[in-house]
């Protein structure tokens, strides 16, 4: 590949991954183009999920300038390269590629031929493990919302708690019916009056 060949393909690079921080690192060897990987393109379309093979030369270089946290020694850049990025984060891209190679079709497609390497998760390396674990956004979302609407329910209960319990004690004391005399009961008219 000539300088300038390279140089366009780096750019090229540059201006597709400047924005993302979140990737999933795929292997793909001895996939045929027609049936197999026009079929995982186009079923990771629909969710919104892009995939490109790159040269691990150029595509290293590029995510050192990018800031992007791969070691230049990471097993990530050993064989065959594709990135898949979009979706929602890093578990969604991850989770959703899972489901697309462990489909029943999939077998029969994909084979061993596509293999999980690794992600990228804001910037940082993580194993393919890891970012398939991570809640994806909406579920964090409800996790810290969990978190809140429950601390939030302690502290009204305790504010109210106390509030309740004394009005259900004045409540019963205004209720109660008894002998004339007893705490809780007004003294009938007339009773208590000195005769003239």
């Amino acid at each position: 590949m000539s300088k300038v060949m390279k140089q366009m393909e780096m750019t090229s690079l540059k201006n597709t991954f400047k924005d993302v921080r979140d990737l999933a690192i795929l292997s793909v060897k001895g996939l045929a183009v027609q049936g197999g990987e026009a079929a995982l393109r186009t079923n990771l379309r629909k969710k919104k999920i892009r995939l490109k093979v790159v040269k691990n030369s150029l595509a290293r270089r590029v995510f050192t300038e990018l800031g992007l946290s791969i070691s230049p020694e990471s097993k990530l850049w050993e064989g065959p390269t594709m990135l898949a990025w979009g979706a929602g984060g890093v578990a969604e891209l991850t989770q959703e590629i899972d489901k697309e190679l462990k489909a029943p079709k999939a077998a029969k497609l994909f084979g061993e031929k596509v293999k999980r390497k690794g992600a990228v998760a804001d910037g940082q390396e993580v194993d393919w493990d890891t970012a398939v674990k991570m809640p994806t956004r909406v579920q964090a979302i409800g996790e810290i919302l969990g978190m809140i609407l429950g601390a939030g329910g302690a502290i009204a209960g305790c504010l109210v708690g106390p509030g309740n319990q004394i009005a259900a004690q004045v409540q019963q004391v205004s209720e109660k019916t008894g002998e004339p005399g007893e705490p809780g009961e007004p003294a009938p008219s007339g009773a208590g009056e000195q005769p003239a």
